[in-house]
């Protein structure tokens, strides 16, 4: 198997990266407009985003059509950087720096924050993990690297119950309860910083290589 912070990054970079672009979406069907402050919403008057809210976004410009156009691309961006430049040397950084530039141009909040903690995260692909190794007993990085694959499928349902299986959920069966959306961003944060670190404890082990571990 691949390098396992490098797939968790690539994977959870594309579903920010498709979120941000979905946000751009809504405000470019708002079209050539004047937002009424720097806070707003990508869907403001759609039945399919009114368990999200609307979806809150903020922008400095003070244009929805613009807004929408910089957040796709710079989300198109961000996606692509995730998945095929991101092991490159300070691919983690651009990826943090295009998070910020996500939330500051119509991408969202969830997106940008997504994006943060992969952008993070890849900063460690190909690390030594020198404090890891020095802190976590053997036993323990053992057993975090075999949960590795199970974390990174919870996770990544997680994040697929909350976008877009809530909404699916709301429109389609008319399950709004606002109690089921805490608990899926709960449970998508939750896995997948559980998910960072077994595959941090995964790929220790693959640099130890079998004989070793």
């Amino acid at each position: 198997m691949r390098n396992a912070t490098r797939v968790t990054v690539s994977t959870f970079g594309t579903l920010a990266g498709l979120a941000g672009i979905e946000h751009g979406v809504g405000e470019i069907l708002q079209g050539n407009a004047a937002p009424g402050g720097i806070m707003i919403l990508a869907w403001p008057e759609s039945e399919v985003f009114r368990i999200l809210g609307g979806e809150p976004a903020m922008t400095i410009v003070p244009n929805l059509l613009v807004t929408g156009i910089l957040a796709i691309i710079l989300s198109l961006v961000f996606l692509v950087w995730a998945t095929r430049f991101v092991q490159r040397k300070h691919g983690g950084l651009v990826l943090i720096l295009l998070s910020v530039a996500m939330l500051l141009f119509g991408g969202g909040f969830g997106p940008p924050l997504l994006g943060i903690i992969v952008g993070s995260t890849a900063t460690r692909i190909n690390a030594p993990f020198t404090w890891w190794r020095a802190h976590l007993s053997a036993g323990l990085w053992r057993f975090l690297g075999k949960l590795w694959p199970w974390s990174f499928l919870a996770a990544l349902i997680a994040w697929l119950l909350l976008l877009p299986g809530s909404i699916i959920l709301d429109y389609f069966f008319g399950v709004n309860d606002p109690n089921l959306i805490y608990a899926f961003i709960f449970s998508a944060f939750g896995f997948l910083l559980l998910t960072i670190v077994a595959g941090f404890a995964y790929d220790i082990q693959q640099q130890n290589g079998p004989h070793k571990s």
